[in-house]
C-alpha cells in the first residue's frame, strides 16, 4: 500500500531492509557510504557517471568501491533491500537511471530468487533499457547446496529452474547485458565498458576536485589516542569509571568495612588518606554531637519557618544552613586557628588571651549561652573523655583548657563549647596521627574542613526538624506582636 501511494505521488519508496542510498556529492541516506575517509576514498564526495543498484546493503558499499576504482565513480547508488516485497524494484531504478542524462551507464547486483531480473531482460530486448548495463547475480554456488536453499535475505531462494542465479544471467548475457563470468570479473567488465564509452565521447571522465582536509570525528580520534582534550575539572578523590566506585583508590566495598565506614569516607574524600580507626569513630562521634540542639537555636529556627512556609526540605535546610557563621556553628575553624596559633607560638594562656583582646576580638569556641561550669555541656564532656582515651596526643585540647580555667574564672559561662572542643581536638587527630605535616594541617584548617563537619551533622538535626513540621502540617510561622520590641518613636 505504501509502495502504491508513493507510485500515484510520483515518488519511490527503498527498503524496508534497505542500508540506503547516496546521491554522491550531495547526500546520503542510512548509513550508506561509512564514514568521511570511506567516502572520500570510494569518490562519493563528487558525482561520477554510474548508475548502481542493489538488492545488497553490504555488497553495495563494495561496488561503490568497486566503481571507483574502475571509472569515474558513482553518481547514485540505491540498496533496495532483499525483501520479498519491497518498496521499489532494481528495475525501478535501471529505469529511472535511464532517464537521468548525468548517468551514462547503469551497474547492478540481483540474486537468486524471483523473477525480477527476468523484467530486466524483457525490458532490454524491446529497448525500454538504452544506456549500457553491468549485471551480475549472485548466487550462482545455489546448485552446490540442496534443493531449495534459503539464503539471508527473505527473497533469496530459487523457487523454479527460472529464478536460479545462473538461468538469469544466461538470459541477460543474451539480452544485451554485459554480464561477467562471476563477482570476481565484475570490476574488470565495469571498467571495460567505461572505457569504450570513454573513447566514443559518451563519458567525459569526472574532474577531480582538491578534496578539503576534512576534520577527524572528535570522538574516534580520542577513542584512537590521537587527540588529547583539556579537562574541563580535576578530580583527585573518587573515580567512578571503572567496575566499582573508588574513594581515593579505594574500592567502595572495602571502605563499608570496619567500625566507622562514615569517618572512613570522610578521611578519604576530604584529605585523600586513610585514618586511623580512632580518627574514623572520632568524626562519626563529632558529626552525632552536632546533629542537633534543640529547635530554639538559629539555624533549627529557620530551617523550621521555612518549613512551615510550605518550602520545599532543600529550601528549608538552606534557609537553616545560612546562619551558620561566626556566632553560630561557625566557630570550629576559628577555635582550631586561634589556639593552634598561640600553642605553637610559645604563647601562655594568659598572653594568648591578651593577644585576642588586643585583636579586638573575642575567643571562638569559649562561651556558651545556656551552659556552665556548673551546667556543663555533656557534649563537651563525652569529646574530651574519647580522645583523652584514643589520642596519641592532646596538645591543643589540653591549651584549650588550661585558656578556660583563666575564662571561668572570670565568668562561668566562658566554658569550651562543643565548637571549640571538636576544633581544637580535629587539630590534636592531625597532628598526632603521623599522615600530615605541618603544612597539610594548616591547609586542612584553612579549606574550612572543621566548619563541614558542623555542617553535615547539623544537616541530620535539621532535617528532623524539618521532616517534624511538615508531619505535624504545622501553619506558617508568624512572630508574636509582644516578642517584637516597637521603637517606632527613636
Amino acid at each position: 500500500m505504501i509502495a502504491a501511494e508513493a507510485r500515484k505521488l510520483d515518488k519511490m519508496v527503498i527498503g524496508p531492509s534497505t542500508v540506503g542510498g547516496i546521491k554522491a556529492g550531495c547526500f546520503k541516506i542510512g548509513n550508506t557510504g561509512g564514514t568521511i575517509d570511506n567516502i572520500i576514498e570510494s569518490k562519493l564526495h563528487r558525482p561520477g557517471s554510474v548508475g548502481f543498484v542493489s538488492k545488497s546493503g553490504g555488497l553495495s558499499n563494495e561496488c561503490y568501491n568497486i566503481i571507483a576504482r574502475n571509472t569515474d565513480g558513482l553518481y547514485e547508488g540505491i540498496a533496495i533491500g532483499g525483501d520479498s516485497y519491497p518498496g521499489s524494484t532494481l528495475m525501478d531504478h535501471i529505469l529511472r537511471y535511464d532517464q537521468i542524462p548525468e548517468v551514462k551507464m547503469i551497474a547492478a547486483l540481483g540474486e537468486i530468487g524471483g523473477t525480477e531480473e527476468l523484467k530486466i531482460v524483457e525490458a532490454l530486448k524491446s529497448g525500454k533499457i538504452k544506456k549500457p548495463l553491468v549485471i551480475w547475480v549472485t548466487g550462482t554456488c545455489a546448485k552446490m547446496f540442496p534443493s531449495g536453499v534459503q539464503f539471508g535475505h527473505a527473497g533469496a531462494k530459487a523457487n523454479s529452474d527460472l529464478e536460479t542465479a545462473d538461468a538469469k544471467n544466461k538470459a541477460l548475457r543474451e539480452a544485451g547485458a554485459v554480464v561477467p563470468q562471476s563477482f570476481d570479473d565484475y570490476g574488470t567488465e565495469i571498467s571495460k565498458l567505461y572505457k569504450k564509452l570513454v573513447e566514443k565521447g559518451v563519458i567525459r571522465p569526472a574532474p577531480e576536485p582538491q578534496v578539503p582536509v576534512i576534520p577527524m570525528d572528535f570522538a574516534q580520534a580520542l577513542k584512537e589516542g590521537k587527540v588529547r582534550r583539556p579537562a574541563s575539572f580535576v578530580s583527585t578523590i573518587s573515580d567512578d569509571r571503572g567496575d566499582e566506585l573508588e574513594y581515593a583508590r579505594v574500592p567502595i566495598s572495602e571502605v563499608l568495612k570496619g567500625d566507622a565506614p562514615l569517618g572512613r569516607a570522610i578521611g578519604l574524600l576530604w584529605f585523600k588518606k586513610e585514618l586511623p580507626p580512632y580518627g574514623q569513630k572520632f568524626l562519626e562521634l563529632a558529626i552525632t554531637l552536632v546533629a542537633d540542639h534543640g529547635p530554639a537555636v538559629s539555624g533549627a529556627h529557620n530551617a523550621i519557618v521555612a518549613a512551615r512556609a510550605g518550602k520545599d526540605i532543600i529550601s528549608a535546610l538552606a534557609s537553616g544552613m545560612l546562619t551558620i557563621g561566626p556566632r553560630f556553628g561557625g566557630a570550629i575553624d576559628g577555635a582550631a586557628q586561634n589556639f593552634l596559633r598561640g600553642c605553637t607560638s610559645g604563647l601562655t594562656p594568659e598572653q594568648f588571651i591578651k593577644d585576642m583582646k588586643t585583636r579586638g576580638q573575642l575567643v571562638p569556641g569559649i562561651g556558651h549561652k545556656v551552659k556552665s561550669l556548673s551546667n556543663p555541656d555533656m557534649r563537651v564532656k563525652l569529646l574530651k573523655e574519647y580522645c583523652k582515651k584514643t589520642f596519641k596526643s592532646t596538645e591543643i585540647l589540653d591549651y584549650a583548657l588550661a585558656v578556660e580555667q583563666l575564662t571561668t574564672s572570670k565568668k562561668a559561662t566562658l566554658i569550651l563549647n562543643v565548637d571549640g572542643c571538636i576544633g581544637v581536638c580535629f587539630v590534636d587527630l592531625l597532628r598526632s596521627s603521623g599522615l600530615f605535616d605541618k603544612k597539610e594541617v594548616q591547609e586542612i584548617i584553612d579549606l574550612g574542613c572543621l566548619n563541614a563537619l558542623f555542617v553535615i551533622g547539623r544537616s541530620i538535626g535539621m532535617f528532623g526538624h524539618i521532616f517534624d513540621q511538615k508531619r505535624l502540617k504545622q501553619p506558617l510561622y508568624r512572630t508574636p506582636y509582644e516578642d517584637i520590641a516597637y521603637m517606632t518613636d527613636l
